[in-house]
């Protein structure tokens, strides 16, 4: 697909899920992936946990990437009522300052920026919000902050916006081949946003369905998928 296809796109919702029921893992136990610390942590750690197919997809792309450069891992999983919250105060910012706008206009404008949480990637433990650092720890410029709104990056936060440094550009080349090969695809609204297994994965792959569907749980009974994919 070559067009932006939002997460608000009725194709996207129409993608059936058939749940594999594989588990989620927290990826710091794993010990191979920098972790963002500063991220405010819940007492369970939501953020730090993958389903382990999409953890062993992160550790195959960062052995692609260029030597002295590493993933510098920052969310994963998002228990479905803060995903809520984030779309529905993030909407209520753009109803503020585009109060002639219709709810389908509002849904479509939040979803460049936060899933709608019915079908939220993160929300199935399928996403990842990443980004390159260097061997101590240091991240690199990608253009703009992680999470910078279309608004506030006049849309340099878009995956290949053109009003960013070479440099920036040629970071995120570096980023969007790795990920690409281990399996992973964009959102091309948000350059940090990687996903596997969800419906908007199983859209842009041509898949007929997806295999994680959102999960309240960071259990749940979860087993191993018996067969990668």
């Amino acid at each position: 697909m070559t067009e932006i296809v939002l997460m608000s796109d009725p194709r996207v919702a129409a993608v059936p899920v058939q749940e594999c029921g594989e588990r989620l893992v927290d990826v710091r136990s794993e010990g191979r992936l920098l972790v963002d610390e500063r991220k405010k942590q819940d007492p369970a750690g939501a953020f730090a946990h993958l389903r382990i197919g999409v953890l062993g997809r992160l550790l195959r792309a960062q052995e692609q990437l260029p030597q002295g450069t590493r993933l510098l891992f920052v969310e994963g999983y998002r228990p479905p009522s803060l995903q809520r919250r984030y779309f529905d105060e993030y909407a209520a910012r753009l109803h503020a300052d585009h109060p002639q706008w219709s709810a389908g206009q509002l849904r479509s404008a939040a979803s460049r920026y936060v899933s709608p949480p019915e079908i939220a990637p993160h929300s199935a433990g399928a996403a990842v919000d990443v980004t390159l650092a260097d061997d101590d720890g240091c991240e690199l410029d990608m253009g703009t902050r992680m999470n910078a709104t279309p608004e506030e990056s006049a849309g340099a936060c878009y995956t290949h916006a053109r009003n960013i440094s070479d440099e920036a550009s040629s970071l995120r080349g570096i980023l969007s081949t790795a990920l690409t090969a281990a399996g992973l695809v964009n959102y091309p609204t948000e350059w940090w946003h990687w996903s596997y297994g969800d419906r908007y994965w199983a859209l842009v792959a041509g898949e007929d369905a997806a295999f994680y569907g959102p999960t309240t749980s960071l259990s749940g009974g979860y087993g191993p998928r018996p067969t990668p994919r």
